[in-house]
């Protein structure tokens, strides 16, 4: 065999590629799920800090309540929300389906579910806001709802496409089970 810079190994004209062997498409899609899901993993780490970080200031008085806001009370719930990145992470390197289904499902109901609540929550106070020109609760000078409406559609953005990308993930490992199981 020739190196790149090297002269072409006789015999050949380049053209017998074809019978070499390549990488199952399943298995090349299953890498590249992987790798989405990891990126949005840790999204979701960063976001997670985030609202972790501004709790714990609050709840233990760190800087004044002027600065940052007390959190409402759909981010209490959300802290919860590292049980399923943590079970994603288990379940990806070995292919395991029941860690990556409980991921899934956990996602529901500890992520998607409170920022759907919070969403509620924080309406009369975003359309107060809207309306009225009046904040009372503030993250570093900006209103403490319009940032949180960001997190919560940024946060929204990152768990269904963890949902999607999971699912897609389970359906290419279930292909090549069953490959396995046929021959």
């Amino acid at each position: 065999m020739a190196s790149r810079a090297g002269p072409r190994a006789t015999g050949t004209d380049g053209s017998d590629f074809q019978h070499r062997e390549r990488v199952a498409s399943h298995y090349q899609m299953s890498v590249a799920l992987k790798s989405e899901i990891r990126k949005l993993n840790v999204v979701h780490l960063l976001i997670w800090v985030l609202m972790a970080a501004q709790v714990t200031v609050s709840q233990l008085s760190l800087v004044s309540h002027k600065v940052v806001a007390s959190p409402y009370q759909w981010e209490y719930p959300y802290l919860l929300s590292i049980i399923p990145t943590v079970f994603c992470f288990l379940a990806l390197p070995r292919n395991n389906i029941s860690y990556l289904v409980i991921s899934m499902i956990s996602s529901g109901l500890v992520c998607i579910a409170p920022l759907i609540y919070g969403s509620m929550e924080m309406f009369p106070v975003a359309q107060q806001l809207y309306r009225h020109g009046k904040a009372y609760r503030f993250i570093f000078g900006f209103s403490a709802v319009s940032v949180m409406y960001l997190v919560i559609v940024i946060a929204v953005q990152v768990h269904a496409w963890q949902i999607y990308y999971s699912k897609k993930l389970l359906d290419q490992w279930f292909t090549s089970t069953q490959d396995k199981k046929k021959k």
